[in-house]
């Protein structure tokens, strides 16, 4: 179950409502982010038993992104609910088809580079999965990260599956170093394995007013995008970590080492691409001087146009047709306040 509702706001003005990060080539490959993702599972899962959840609005993407797929597996969300709603609307679907079936339930946007030792740790999980245990997959950090959150491991007698002890949204760079020192903590990858009664149990017990949106029949039936949609009029908007993942007293993780990266960010992005002997990442019409440690990214119709910096250190310069960005990259968190501000002053056009 491949999750694609978002938005990419931290990737503005690449990234935009009409098409976001997930349906864009970002890393040059003639395949979307969103592609790749469903590529990976090509040959270890059935073409049926692929899933996408997303929001009715990209509809038109995904049909022209997966021409091959069956609809009745593209779950189209009417509403931003956050990730507790999405994957309880996959969840109760697929136990109407597989009652028996186990999810593995991971998000549309992340890079693995090593997708051999990424098949091995999701089928390590899968052969773990149960009646009961709720499985992340928690990723060995390679630095003091701020812009993730940690999963804390008990370090029992399992070499492959450890108990959880605590989650971490986002440390400080302080608290992040005590925690890669200390040895027992992971990234949270945010990719989770679980049997369908797994998680539907789970949910029944510590959100039953999520249970009572999606225990239904209805499912592959032509009410079914009706019904939906009441559903999500009145469902919680939460995510599965605060609603299920956190309260939980049967959560595990099973540690991988797979080269990963949730791309959540430009800073994220030139992090992996390919670089200059400054650390300057180029894509398009770009000459440096004097610079160091920059992203310029050029996507602007304009093929006769050139893009020269000098003495510029840090920084994102994302040119496009009606938007020119100039900003220091490492505050991923910025990028909220600018399409907020954008939206409020300048209109929808701009996003």
């Amino acid at each position: 179950m491949i999750m694609a509702g978002g938005s990419g706001t931290r990737f503005w003005p690449y990234s935009r409502n009409k098409k976001p990060k997930q349906f864009l080539d970002v890393l040059g490959t003639g395949r979307s982010l969103l592609q790749m993702t469903y590529d990976r599972f090509k040959g270890t899962a059935s073409d049926t038993n692929i899933w996408i959840v997303s929001n009715e609005i990209y509809a038109d993407l995904l049909k022209e992104q997966f021409p091959e797929m069956d609809p009745s597996q593209i779950l189209l969300e009417p509403a931003k609910r956050n990730t507790a709603p999405c994957i309880a609307y996959a969840a109760y679907k697929i136990r109407q088809k597989d009652p028996e079936g186990v999810m593995v339930v991971l998000p549309s946007d992340h890079v693995i580079f090593n997708e051999k030792e990424f098949i091995a740790t999701v089928e390590k999980a899968v052969e773990a999965a149960d009646e009961e245990k709720l499985i992340t997959i928690g990723i060995h950090p390679a630095r003091p990260e701020t812009g993730y959150g940690y999963i804390q491991y008990l370090d029992g007698t399992d070499q492959a599956l450890k108990k959880v002890k605590t989650f971490t949204e986002k440390p400080d760079i302080e608290l992040a170093t005590k925690f890669l020192e200390s040895g027992d903590f992971v990234w949270n990858a945010g990719i989770f394995v679980w049997s369908v009664k797994a998680i539907i149990g789970a949910i029944e017990e510590l959100q039953p007013e999520l249970a009572e949106c999606f225990r239904v029949d209805w499912y592959f039936s032509e009410n079914e995008k009706k019904y939906i949609e009441t559903s999500y009029a009145h469902c919680q908007n939460i995510s599965i970590d605060y609603a299920i993942m956190e309260k939980s007293p049967n959560v595990y993780t099973i540690l991988g080492n797979f080269g990963w990266s949730d791309l959540g960010s430009w800073n994220a992005l030139h992090e992996i691409m390919d670089k200059d002997d400054h650390q300057n990442v180029s894509l398009g019409a770009i000459s440096l001087y004097d610079s160091s440690d920059n992203f310029v990214i050029s996507k602007s119709n304009n093929k006769n146009k050139l893009i020269v910096l000098q003495g510029m250190e840090g920084y994102l310069v994302a040119d496009f047709e009606d938007v020119l960005l100039v900003c220091k990259k490492e505050d991923s968190n910025i990028f909220r306040e600018f399409v907020s501000d954008i939206k409020l002053h300048k209109g929808e056009d701009f996003i």
